[in-house]
């Protein structure tokens, strides 16, 4: 079997799971807008995680929104769906009752689940440690750079079962972790020379950094408190798309925008509090004035 997923804390738990629960030959990393885009041939040898739905896979784990942007499965497929935290606790759900070894990464579910579904304090904010660190050094929005290596090395490393103490102490890991804390002055004086309060819209825009900045994604809502909802654009993954990033601040939980449903309306996905989508770059402003103007008026 083929496990086809994406390269966040999510992706990483879930491959954990199916990995442990299935012979897993192949792990591919690729970004969800691949499968809405028909850009990722899928067969049968398929098992997709924390990504929207494919025809003809073998086995679909997810737990984002379904819209009218995304392929829907049949009534009856193999694997789990549901507006979960996480798509790895779906995952979880699913092989546990046939898989009781799963039980000793409960913790790593739940961690997982608090990060996915930003379930943060201020703390994790400000000082993340354990599995919530070891998440952030994944996170592509982070600006660390190429992930399969690494990945595949956090694999290796939580499928041992090692403490997360020794797995943060790693000179691969504790690299990326020293970088983003190295970084972390520079990202506080970018967010806030490149963002600006619209409404109870906090935009930040880092197209034209090179490189772009490095930090916490969380962090806007620290700097930005009267915000209830945050959307960020940077360069996408080729030059004639931009990358929309969207997400309701988690101290002011009071938007009532539904973030997944709004991002699928320019091809993108996500669920209620958190999605992201590529744009035209060429519209990229016409379209991010007309999502910034909807948040507004949502509140």
């Amino acid at each position: 079997m083929r496990l086809v997923t994406r390269a966040d804390m999510d992706g990483l738990t879930c491959a954990v799971i199916v990995t442990t629960c299935e012979q897993v030959d192949d792990t591919v990393l690729i970004h969800p807008q691949d499968i809405t885009d028909k850009r990722f041939s899928v067969t049968a040898n398929d098992i997709l995680a924390n990504l929207p739905y494919a025809s003809g896979c073998g086995k679909w784990f997810d737990h984002h929104l379904l819209t009218a942007s995304n392929e829907l499965p049949p009534e009856h497929f193999e694997g789990r769906y549901g507006l979960a935290a996480s798509a790895a606790r779906n995952a979880y759900d699913y092989y546990l009752p046939q898989h009781p070894e799963l039980q000793d990464y409960a913790t790593l579910v739940a961690e997982t689940d608090r990060l996915d579904a930003a379930q943060l304090t201020r703390e994790d904010v400000l000082a993340p440690r354990g599995y919530i660190l070891l998440g952030l050094t994944l996170d592509p929005r982070t600006g660390l750079g190429a992930y399969r290596d690494y990945f595949l090395l956090l694999l290796r490393e939580l499928r041992a079962k090692r403490a997360i103490e020794a797995i943060l102490a790693r000179a691969e890991v504790a690299e990326r972790v020293e970088h983003m804390r190295a970084q972390d002055a520079r990202f506080r004086d970018a967010t806030l020379a490149h963002s600006r309060l619209d409404g109870n819209v906090v935009v930040t825009d880092f197209r034209g950094l090179e490189p772009a900045p490095v930090g916490n994604r969380f962090l806007i809502y620290t700097l930005f408190p009267s915000a209830n909802v945050s959307l960020r654009v940077h360069a996408g993954p080729r030059p004639d798309t931009v990358a929309v990033a969207i997400g309701h601040a988690i101290f002011n939980r009071t938007s009532r925008t539904n973030v997944g449903l709004l991002v699928s309306r320019y091809g993108g996905g996500g669920h209620r509090g958190a999605g992201t989508c590529l744009v035209p770059t060429a519209r990229a402003d016409e379209l991010v004035a007309e999502m910034i103007s909807t948040m507004k008026k949502e509140g």
